[in-house]
């Protein structure tokens, strides 16, 4: 069956709903706060600013405060932005209302966390993850089967009417292309193609996005990736593959958090295979671990056992212990976990 353009962009009713409630709180005048996760990625620093430039133009006075520094690699959307993150949680006086995105779980906000917690003002959550017990926020606009938290912000400037200039077209457009591996990734859904076609006729360049997003890497970010690639660990058997990097890394490569973006996906590239998982040693011992699966394997249920989460084919956690410790335990447990995991059936 076939659908046009203009089908895949209806707003369910359900989004719909919840945007008009959002609307409500978007008093011009009002003092506004954007957040989102601990190392933004593109989906979490482009949301914020589209958003951030829709609510100044119609009248909020919006800054942007992110529990750690706003990544180099998006620099180019800030134009325009108010990004008050260096003040930390002193930014949240006199506020009038919290909007948080791209996080379900309020402790991904690190040490804004508790200055949210208290907050006595109205609390936003706009977000595509599986809701946690402890949301950021008592206003809640979530949908997984969004391919992007930028695709709920989307849908909030369609419903209400908000106008997509090329600024918010860009920050739009890098929220959905990097939450979706380049539109590789099984969330790269019919809607969401339709959806980057409209942020194309409102003044994108494929080509600039390309170049900003995944062609303007150090020299270093290379070097480090060969380091990395070295340690690639296999099971075939299984459909297990592992990579690890060492505490000091990017300081020793002159690299940055946003240059480990995308890492995991040389492991998951790997015929065959159905889990890859990336280890990196924070250095105070705790070892960040980055899950991907392909097929039906569920990672956010994986992740659970170590109370990371996220979604069913990316997720995350933060373990205690040393990297030889958390690379033994965890690969234990992938091993039985993919023991009973469903394997693709064979077509043919």
């Amino acid at each position: 069956m076939s659908h046009t353009v203009s089908e895949y962009l209806t707003i369910p009713e359900p989004r719909r709903a919840a945007i008009e409630r959002l609307a409500l709180e978007f008093v011009p005048g009002r003092r506004v706060a954007l957040s989102t996760h601990m190392n933004a990625d593109g989906d979490g620093c482009g949301s914020e600013v589209a958003l951030a430039l829709m609510l100044a133009r119609r009248g909020l006075d919006v800054r942007i405060v992110n529990p750690t520094a706003w990544p180099d690699l998006f620099d180019f959307l800030l134009e325009g932005v108010n990004d008050q993150t260096s003040t930390g949680s002193a930014a949240f006086r006199n506020l009038d209302l919290l909007i948080v995105l791209d996080i379900s779980d309020v402790k991904r906000l690190g040490n804004l966390a508790e200055s949210v917690r208290r907050l006595d003002v109205p609390k936003i959550v706009i977000d595509h993850h599986i809701a946690s017990d402890d949301p950021a926020g008592t206003i809640v606009f979530t949908d997984v089967a969004a391919c992007a938290t930028g695709e709920l912000v989307y849908d909030l400037a369609r419903v209400l009417d908000y106008e997509i200039t090329p600024a918010v077209a860009r920050a739009l457009y890098a929220a959905i292309l990097t939450d979706t591996g380049s539109f590789r990734f099984s969330n790269a859904t019919p809607r969401c193609h339709a959806i980057a076609a409209d942020l194309l006729a409102a003044g994108v360049d494929p080509e600039e996005m390309y170049v900003r997003v995944y062609a303007s890497a150090p020299a270093g970010r290379l070097r480090l990736l060969a380091e990395v690639l070295s340690t690639l660990g296999v099971d075939e058997k299984l459909g297990l593959a592992w990579l690890s990097m060492n505490a000091g890394a990017l300081e020793h490569y002159g690299v940055r958090q946003e240059d480990l973006d995308g890492i995991v996906e040389h492991a998951r590239s790997i015929g065959g295979t159905r889990l890859a998982l990336f280890f990196r040693d924070l250095g105070y011992g705790k070892v960040k671990v980055s899950f991907r699966s392909t097929g039906e394997v569920d990672v956010n249920d994986f992740a659970r056992q170590f109370g990371g989460g996220g979604h069913a084919k990316a997720s995350g956690a933060l373990i205690a212990g040393s990297l030889d410790e958390v690379r033994e335990r965890v690969i234990a447990s992938a091993r039985e976990f993919l023991t009973r995991a469903p394997r693709p059936v064979a077509v043919g």
